[in-house]
Protein backbone atom coordinates (compact mmCIF):
# COMPACT_ATOMS: atom_id res chain seq x y z
CA UNK A 1 0.00 0.00 0.00
CA UNK A 2 1.63 3.32 -0.93
CA UNK A 3 1.95 6.36 1.37
CA UNK A 4 -1.45 8.16 -0.54
CA UNK A 5 -3.42 5.06 -0.07
CA UNK A 6 -2.50 4.60 3.65
CA UNK A 7 -3.41 8.50 3.82
CA UNK A 8 -7.17 8.23 2.65
CA UNK A 9 -6.97 5.44 4.39
CA UNK A 10 -6.70 7.45 7.89
CA UNK A 11 -8.18 10.14 6.79
CA UNK A 12 -11.47 8.29 6.53
CA UNK A 13 -10.96 6.61 9.41
CA UNK A 14 -10.18 10.28 11.09
CA UNK A 15 -13.23 11.52 9.15
CA UNK A 16 -15.79 8.83 11.10
CA UNK A 17 -14.20 9.04 14.40
CA UNK A 18 -15.18 12.97 14.37
CA UNK A 19 -18.48 12.07 12.99
CA UNK A 20 -19.06 10.03 16.57
CA UNK A 21 -17.33 12.02 18.58
CA UNK A 22 -19.88 15.22 17.25
CA UNK A 23 -22.91 12.94 17.10
CA UNK A 24 -22.14 11.79 20.85
CA UNK A 25 -21.73 15.41 22.01
CA UNK A 26 -25.06 16.72 19.92
CA UNK A 27 -26.85 13.87 22.00
CA UNK A 28 -25.29 14.91 25.28
CA UNK A 29 -25.38 18.18 24.79
CA UNK A 30 -29.37 17.35 24.19
CA UNK A 31 -29.32 15.00 27.15
CA UNK A 32 -28.21 17.56 29.28
CA UNK A 33 -30.23 20.77 28.31
CA UNK A 34 -33.09 18.52 28.07
CA UNK A 35 -32.83 18.42 32.34
CA UNK A 36 -35.26 20.55 34.86
CA UNK A 37 -35.35 20.93 38.02
CA UNK A 38 -38.01 20.00 40.60
CA UNK A 39 -39.44 20.56 44.25
CA UNK A 40 -41.63 17.45 43.10
CA UNK A 41 -39.03 13.87 43.40
CA UNK A 42 -39.61 11.54 46.21
CA UNK A 43 -37.19 12.90 48.47
CA UNK A 44 -34.87 11.86 50.99
CA UNK A 45 -36.34 12.15 54.46
CA UNK A 46 -34.28 14.15 55.70
CA UNK A 47 -34.63 16.77 52.84
CA UNK A 48 -37.99 16.14 52.22
CA UNK A 49 -39.05 19.53 53.38
CA UNK A 50 -37.93 23.20 52.02
CA UNK A 51 -38.06 26.22 53.91
CA UNK A 52 -39.51 29.60 53.63
CA UNK A 53 -39.72 32.35 55.30
CA UNK A 54 -41.52 35.83 55.31
CA UNK A 55 -39.85 38.89 55.93
CA UNK A 56 -41.77 42.53 57.32
CA UNK A 57 -40.00 45.20 59.16
CA UNK A 58 -37.33 43.68 60.10
CA UNK A 59 -38.84 40.68 61.65
CA UNK A 60 -38.60 37.00 60.15
CA UNK A 61 -40.53 34.47 60.49
CA UNK A 62 -38.50 30.65 59.17
CA UNK A 63 -40.57 28.03 58.63
CA UNK A 64 -39.41 24.86 58.35
CA UNK A 65 -36.84 24.68 60.60
CA UNK A 66 -35.28 21.32 61.00
CA UNK A 67 -34.27 19.78 64.34
CA UNK A 68 -33.98 16.34 64.01
CA UNK A 69 -33.15 14.00 66.69
CA UNK A 70 -30.65 11.27 65.67
CA UNK A 71 -29.72 7.90 67.23
CA UNK A 72 -27.44 6.94 64.87
CA UNK A 73 -26.41 9.01 61.22
CA UNK A 74 -29.11 6.58 59.56
CA UNK A 75 -31.84 6.44 62.56
CA UNK A 76 -33.76 9.85 63.61
CA UNK A 77 -36.67 11.31 64.62
CA UNK A 78 -38.08 14.32 62.34
CA UNK A 79 -38.99 17.53 63.19
CA UNK A 80 -39.62 20.51 62.23
CA UNK A 81 -40.02 24.10 63.59
CA UNK A 82 -41.20 28.00 63.00
CA UNK A 83 -39.35 30.54 64.82
CA UNK A 84 -39.03 34.25 64.56
CA UNK A 85 -36.19 36.55 64.28
CA UNK A 86 -35.46 39.94 64.40
CA UNK A 87 -32.82 40.75 62.50
CA UNK A 88 -32.07 43.89 64.04
CA UNK A 89 -31.04 41.71 66.68
CA UNK A 90 -28.48 39.75 65.05
CA UNK A 91 -25.11 39.83 66.91
CA UNK A 92 -22.76 37.28 64.96
CA UNK A 93 -21.98 35.21 62.52
CA UNK A 94 -20.26 31.45 62.38
CA UNK A 95 -18.35 29.66 59.66
CA UNK A 96 -18.58 26.12 60.56
CA UNK A 97 -16.46 23.68 58.79
CA UNK A 98 -16.45 19.80 58.97
CA UNK A 99 -13.69 18.21 57.69
CA UNK A 100 -14.27 14.58 55.43
CA UNK A 101 -12.20 11.92 57.10
CA UNK A 102 -10.26 9.93 54.65
CA UNK A 103 -10.79 12.55 51.82
CA UNK A 104 -8.64 14.39 50.32
CA UNK A 105 -9.91 18.64 49.97
CA UNK A 106 -12.92 17.50 51.04
CA UNK A 107 -15.50 19.12 53.43
CA UNK A 108 -19.02 20.92 54.32
CA UNK A 109 -19.08 24.30 55.16
CA UNK A 110 -21.85 26.28 56.38
CA UNK A 111 -22.62 29.34 58.58
CA UNK A 112 -25.00 30.03 61.24
CA UNK A 113 -26.12 33.13 63.29
CA UNK A 114 -26.38 34.16 65.79
CA UNK A 115 -29.09 36.36 67.95
CA UNK A 116 -29.88 38.17 71.24
CA UNK A 117 -30.99 36.27 74.21
CA UNK A 118 -29.25 33.01 72.62
CA UNK A 119 -31.03 32.24 69.59
CA UNK A 120 -29.02 30.26 66.33
CA UNK A 121 -29.79 29.73 63.13
CA UNK A 122 -27.77 27.72 61.18
CA UNK A 123 -27.71 27.62 56.78
CA UNK A 124 -26.38 24.69 55.04
CA UNK A 125 -26.46 24.27 51.03
CA UNK A 126 -26.50 20.66 50.13
CA UNK A 127 -27.65 18.53 47.45
CA UNK A 128 -31.36 17.64 47.80
CA UNK A 129 -30.69 13.90 47.32
CA UNK A 130 -33.57 11.92 46.26
CA UNK A 131 -34.13 8.44 48.47
CA UNK A 132 -31.29 6.04 47.85
CA UNK A 133 -28.98 8.80 46.25
CA UNK A 134 -25.82 9.78 48.02
CA UNK A 135 -23.32 12.50 46.28
CA UNK A 136 -21.43 11.97 43.53
CA UNK A 137 -18.83 15.01 42.42
CA UNK A 138 -19.34 13.58 38.99
CA UNK A 139 -23.37 13.38 38.95
CA UNK A 140 -23.24 16.98 40.70
CA UNK A 141 -21.57 18.53 37.07
CA UNK A 142 -24.63 16.68 35.17
CA UNK A 143 -27.87 18.14 36.95
CA UNK A 144 -28.50 15.26 38.92
CA UNK A 145 -29.13 16.94 42.06
CA UNK A 146 -30.80 19.90 43.09
CA UNK A 147 -29.76 22.26 45.26
CA UNK A 148 -31.55 23.02 48.93
CA UNK A 149 -30.83 25.76 51.77
CA UNK A 150 -31.20 23.60 55.19
CA UNK A 151 -32.44 25.99 57.92
CA UNK A 152 -31.84 24.29 60.85
CA UNK A 153 -31.38 24.04 64.42
CA UNK A 154 -27.66 23.50 65.69
CA UNK A 155 -28.87 20.51 68.03
CA UNK A 156 -28.94 19.23 64.59
CA UNK A 157 -26.73 20.13 61.80
CA UNK A 158 -23.20 20.41 64.05
CA UNK A 159 -24.54 17.28 66.59
CA UNK A 160 -25.05 15.43 63.16
CA UNK A 161 -21.42 16.43 62.37
CA UNK A 162 -19.64 16.12 65.67
CA UNK A 163 -20.91 13.47 67.71
CA UNK A 164 -22.98 11.20 65.19
CA UNK A 165 -20.40 10.57 62.17
CA UNK A 166 -17.36 11.33 64.58
CA UNK A 167 -15.84 14.20 62.40
CA UNK A 168 -13.98 16.76 63.48
CA UNK A 169 -15.85 20.57 63.30
CA UNK A 170 -14.62 24.18 63.49
CA UNK A 171 -17.21 27.07 64.05
CA UNK A 172 -14.92 30.24 63.62
CA UNK A 173 -16.84 33.99 64.36
CA UNK A 174 -16.71 36.06 61.47
CA UNK A 175 -15.31 39.48 61.67
CA UNK A 176 -17.86 41.60 60.54
CA UNK A 177 -20.55 44.24 61.00
CA UNK A 178 -23.97 44.63 62.13
CA UNK A 179 -24.93 45.79 58.54
CA UNK A 180 -23.30 43.37 56.99
CA UNK A 181 -24.72 40.87 58.80
CA UNK A 182 -27.91 41.96 58.50
CA UNK A 183 -27.61 42.40 54.61
CA UNK A 184 -26.46 38.52 54.23
CA UNK A 185 -29.22 37.48 56.36
CA UNK A 186 -31.53 39.10 54.13
CA UNK A 187 -29.89 37.91 51.00
CA UNK A 188 -30.12 33.98 52.06
CA UNK A 189 -33.73 34.40 52.77
CA UNK A 190 -34.00 36.16 49.39
CA UNK A 191 -32.09 32.94 47.98
CA UNK A 192 -34.11 30.41 50.22
CA UNK A 193 -37.80 31.79 48.81
CA UNK A 194 -36.45 31.74 45.60
CA UNK A 195 -35.65 28.58 45.73
CA UNK A 196 -39.24 27.61 47.22
CA UNK A 197 -40.71 28.60 44.28
CA UNK A 198 -37.89 27.66 41.44
CA UNK A 199 -35.93 24.92 42.08
CA UNK A 200 -32.07 24.86 40.96
CA UNK A 201 -29.76 22.47 40.29
CA UNK A 202 -26.43 21.92 42.06
CA UNK A 203 -22.96 22.31 40.61
CA UNK A 204 -19.89 20.69 41.69
CA UNK A 205 -18.10 23.70 40.94
CA UNK A 206 -20.35 26.56 40.37
CA UNK A 207 -22.74 26.21 43.06
CA UNK A 208 -21.93 23.88 45.25
CA UNK A 209 -21.98 24.69 49.79
CA UNK A 210 -19.04 26.60 49.45
CA UNK A 211 -19.07 28.81 46.33
CA UNK A 212 -22.90 29.85 47.81
CA UNK A 213 -21.55 30.76 50.82
CA UNK A 214 -18.90 32.83 49.30
CA UNK A 215 -21.20 35.12 47.36
CA UNK A 216 -23.45 35.55 50.72
CA UNK A 217 -20.10 35.79 52.45
CA UNK A 218 -18.73 38.55 49.89
CA UNK A 219 -22.04 40.32 51.76
CA UNK A 220 -20.69 39.94 54.88
CA UNK A 221 -16.43 40.66 54.93
CA UNK A 222 -15.17 43.94 54.28
CA UNK A 223 -12.86 42.75 51.52
CA UNK A 224 -14.66 40.49 48.37
CA UNK A 225 -13.50 36.74 48.67
CA UNK A 226 -11.20 35.86 46.13
CA UNK A 227 -11.84 32.91 43.83
CA UNK A 228 -9.43 29.70 45.08
CA UNK A 229 -9.25 26.30 44.57
CA UNK A 230 -10.60 26.02 48.33
CA UNK A 231 -13.61 27.05 47.31
CA UNK A 232 -13.81 23.79 45.55
CA UNK A 233 -11.75 21.92 47.96
CA UNK A 234 -13.19 23.60 51.15
CA UNK A 235 -11.00 20.99 53.66
CA UNK A 236 -8.77 24.44 54.12
CA UNK A 237 -10.96 26.67 53.13
CA UNK A 238 -10.75 27.94 56.92
CA UNK A 239 -6.95 28.16 56.73
CA UNK A 240 -7.50 30.46 53.39
CA UNK A 241 -10.23 32.77 55.66
CA UNK A 242 -7.74 33.02 58.41
CA UNK A 243 -5.02 34.17 55.86
CA UNK A 244 -7.67 36.67 54.41
CA UNK A 245 -8.28 38.10 58.24
CA UNK A 246 -11.88 36.92 57.62
CA UNK A 247 -11.61 35.46 61.68
CA UNK A 248 -12.53 37.56 64.47
CA UNK A 249 -9.90 36.44 66.85
CA UNK A 250 -6.98 37.98 68.63
CA UNK A 251 -4.58 35.08 68.28
CA UNK A 252 -2.02 35.17 65.15
CA UNK A 253 -1.13 31.58 64.36
CA UNK A 254 -4.27 28.98 62.88
CA UNK A 255 -2.66 26.07 64.31
CA UNK A 256 -3.53 28.09 67.84
CA UNK A 257 -7.48 29.58 66.20
CA UNK A 258 -7.86 26.37 64.90
CA UNK A 259 -7.23 24.55 68.52
CA UNK A 260 -9.59 27.57 70.09
CA UNK A 261 -12.67 26.32 67.82
CA UNK A 262 -12.63 22.69 67.72
CA UNK A 263 -16.21 22.05 69.55
CA UNK A 264 -16.26 18.09 69.65
CA UNK A 265 -15.16 17.91 73.19
CA UNK A 266 -17.86 20.50 73.77
CA UNK A 267 -20.14 19.08 71.72
CA UNK A 268 -20.19 15.61 73.76
CA UNK A 269 -20.30 16.81 76.89
CA UNK A 270 -23.27 18.83 76.34
CA UNK A 271 -24.48 16.92 73.89
CA UNK A 272 -28.52 17.04 75.75
CA UNK A 273 -27.88 20.74 77.14
CA UNK A 274 -30.79 23.27 75.70
CA UNK A 275 -28.06 25.78 75.77
CA UNK A 276 -25.87 23.61 73.49
CA UNK A 277 -24.96 26.54 71.03
CA UNK A 278 -23.69 28.75 73.99
CA UNK A 279 -22.11 25.64 75.60
CA UNK A 280 -19.77 24.34 72.59
CA UNK A 281 -18.40 27.92 72.28
CA UNK A 282 -17.45 28.00 75.76
CA UNK A 283 -20.73 29.82 77.35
Amino acid sequence: MNIYALWQKWRRLLKYTAYILLSIGAAFCIWYLAQRPSNDRDWALDQAVLPYAEVEDGIATVHNIRNFSYKTTTEYTPDYYDATYDIRALEKVYYIVEPFSGYKGAAHTFLSFEFNEGKFLAVSVEIRKEKGESFSAVKGLLRQYEIMYVLADERDVVKLRSNMRKDDVFVYPIKTTKERMQATFYGILERVNQLYREPEFYNTITNNCTTSLAKQANQVVEHRIPWNLTLLFPKESDRYAFDLGLFDTKLTSFPEVRRAHYINNLAERYADDEEFSLRIRGR
